[in-house]
């Protein structure tokens, strides 16, 4: 049986169009199966997709009836077939050929659900294509030559008068245009730089096997370079650290094997980060030792209490301890950024039942938080291979937030369930939830939204610890929100094997 379900696996993954799995019997319909072609397709790892539901392939594009559509046939439990707008990882629209069927069990209820999609924006691009071509030829032919010389000039006059180092160059790689801010900055000449080969410049500060790898597959691909730092000790300006990015040049659809180069010089701002850094991590340890030792006299005042003193000293000194307490989650978080940063955060990896660690963190915080109903439901029996603590305080965290930024509301809810070879643990909380702008941030270190800054003080570093903790134990935390809805942080764990 075993070599059967192999065997079926093995035919999935060699099919050329994307396949995947979704439990119906779970919230929300996660993904818990994917083959190889669905990863080539969209972009994604087969750890970014496990968990999450389709939709998310639609990004922002929210509006399409398409949508609607597949919703109603899942709930309907029927199948359909589709064309919809879909999105890659690196943010490329590809059209989705769509192709769902519901799987019953032998009483007529929908387990699973099986989606089967191919990518078909060339046919879509060449149907476009075709009803351009119905219309006037010739007056289309003429107005897409001056669209194309307008689009030239106006591009030229960008590439020169932005202040950043742009190159333009051909499909060999060679310089058809370097603007002035690229020549004042590496302080070169046109004569030094026009029609010399990109790698030969300078001395050969760009003749990086891995840059060239990258820049060779902007033009058959498109796939853009996004930030790839070199440090180089380059030609008449020194040692600096420059950021690159590089695009193919489109003009409305029309692709032109041209490659625009934009480079930064960010040492000031990578200096001035390794600065806060490392003040932030020596700032951090000045503060732990003093504040041990206060925590340490609080407690030793709470023992010597004199019998007839008044009840204001002792809740006095109760309120001491309970904000020396915060105060050093406070600078322990902060130690926890300097260490991310650098590198050091150390991982006590051991077996671990993942069901009972969350248990015990919802139990804990039931009892601090005893105006708000934390609702914990599902079970996974999975054993996890990693760091307890530090998994306990990402559920921490999260539970935290969920309370703390849900003013009006006082439920929370926590699920857990095993999606493939993964956990996947849920905490929904029913408050003002996050705009798709601050989404895309939310993760950062040190990032505050101004509304949530304005009502809630903090440092913006908890769910930036989070996210690294969950990456340090090869899963992904992602949020679901909408304004006004509340929001799902939601994140995976590998099951450890032979468990």
């Amino acid at each position: 049986m075993n070599n059967n379900i192999e065997l079926y696996i093995q035919a999935l993954d060699s099919a050329n169009c994307g396949i995947i799995i979704t439990d119906n019997t779970q919230p929300d319909n996660p993904i818990v199966y994917c083959n190889r072609a669905f990863e080539t397709i969209t972009g994604y790892s087969h750890d970014e997709i496990i968990g999450h539901n389709c939709r998310f392939l639609q990004g922002q594009d929210r509006s399409q009836p398409e949508r609607s559509y597949i919703k109603k046939c899942i709930s309907e439990g029927r199948d359909c077939k589709i064309e919809i707008r879909n999105y890659k990882k690196n943010g490329n629209l590809f059209w989705n050929e769509l192709y769902v069927s519901p799987v019953k069990n032998s009483e007529s209820v929908v387990t699973h659900f099986i989606g089967v999609q191919n990518d078909i924006t060339e046919r879509k691009k060449a149907e476009h294509e075709l009803r351009e071509e119905k219309s006037s030829v010739e007056r289309k032919i003429q107005e897409r030559t001056k669209e194309l010389v307008d689009s030239e000039a106006f591009l030229s006059s960008i590439v020169q008068t932005v202040r950043e180092s742009l190159l333009v160059l051909d499909a060999d790689y060679k310089v058809l245009s370097a603007n002035t801010h690229f020549l004042n900055s590496f302080k070169v000449t046109t004569e030094d730089t026009v029609g010399k080969v990109l790698f030969e410049l300078g001395n050969h500060q760009w003749d990086i096997e891995t840059l060239k790898e990258l820049l060779m597959k902007i033009l058959p691909t498109n796939n853009p370079v996004i930030d790839y730092e070199v440090e180089h000790d380059f030609p008449h300006i020194g040692k600096k650290v420059m950021l690159l990015n590089a695009y193919r040049i489109e003009f409305e659809g029309q692709y032109k094997d041209r490659i625009l180069i934009a480079i930064e010089d960010i040492t000031e701002k990578k200096e001035l980060d390794r600065r806060k850094d490392d003040f932030l991590s020596i700032a951090s340890h000045e503060l732990k030792t003093p504040l041990t030792t206060i925590k340490g006299l609080v407690q030793l005042l709470q023992r010597m209490v004199p019998k007839d003193s008044p009840e204001r000293f002792n809740e006095t000194l109760d309120k001491v301890s309970v904000y020396v307490d915060r105060l050093n989650v406070l600078i322990s978080d902060l130690l926890d950024t300097s260490k991310i940063q650098s590198g050091n955060i150390e991982l006590h990896v051991d077996p671990f039942e993942i069901d009972k660690t969350i248990r015990d963190t919802v139990e804990n915080l039931s009892v601090s938080a005893p105006n708000h109903k934390i609702s914990l439901s599902g079970s996974t029996n999975a054993v996890i291979l990693g760091d307890e603590l530090q998994i306990s305080q990402v559920i921490n965290n999260l539970i935290s937030n969920a309370i703390k930024y849900s003013p009006g509301s006082d439920k929370v809810d926590v699920y857990i369930n095993r999606v493939g070879s993964f956990v996947k643990v849920s905490v929904t909380d029913y408050g003002m939830g996050i705009s798709s702008q601050d989404k895309a941030k939310i993760f950062d270190r040190f990032f505050r939204a101004r509304d949530i800054q304005k009502k809630f003080p903090g440092l913006g570093i908890g769910l930036y610890i989070s996210h690294e903790i969950i990456a340090n134990h090869n899963g992904t935390l992602w949020v679901e929100s909408e304004v006004g809805e509340g929001s799902t942080f939601s994140f995976t764990l590998p099951i450890m094997k032979n468990h």
